[in-house]
């Protein structure tokens, strides 16, 4: 019998562009939120509280004020939890009357880069002139290119860029 020896092309260096946040990690810093929330002496019988609703996390208060103070404990806590802020809309977020005189913000978290931000992450890439290419893959972009040396590159390329977007680079492939 004769020995056929398959050879496999070696695959070019690769990783993606995606936007995904760890829902443990989200939860953990709801958890810790809410807990120094409980023991700070500024929210002694305030009505505060921070709830993940699906794709929103769900801020309540007693008014506008609070309302910031719950969303400045909460941001410190997802960055310490390693958590984009830019994942999370609180400038685009409106106020709304909520029960027993409360205020509530309804707070979307970013999955997924949507087609825009495709756009704008493969128009970087391609105005870098760098040898990669960038293929849109539904949700996140995948970069490939012959040398790891350029694909570094363009990681430090997008994230000196000023996008207003969270992003992570995944799925290393080298």
């Amino acid at each position: 019998m004769k020995k056929t020896r398959s050879f496999q092309m070696a695959q070019e260096p690769s990783f993606d562009i995606v936007s995904k946040i760890d829902k443990s990690e989200l939860a953990n810093a709801i958890t810790q939120a809410m807990t120094e929330i409980s023991t700070r002496f500024d929210f002694k019988g305030s009505k505060s509280s921070i709830t993940h609703e699906g794709e929103f996390l769900v801020l309540i208060s007693d008014n506008d004020i609070k309302i910031k103070q719950v969303i400045d404990v909460l941001t410190n806590k997802l960055v310490k939890r390693g958590i984009g802020i830019k994942a999370f809309d609180f400038e685009g977020t409106k106020l709304e009357p909520a029960t027993g005189g409360t205020v509530r913000m309804k707070v979307k978290i970013q999955n997924g880069l949507d087609k825009e931000h495709t756009k704008e992450i493969v128009k970087i890439i391609k105005d870098s002139k760098l040898k990669v290419q960038a293929a849109v893959m539904g949700d996140y972009v995948r970069v490939s290119g012959k040398k790891k040396d350029d694909l570094q590159q363009v990681q430090k390329l997008l994230r000196n860029s000023d996008l207003k977007f969270d992003f992570q680079f995944t799925n290393y492939k080298g």
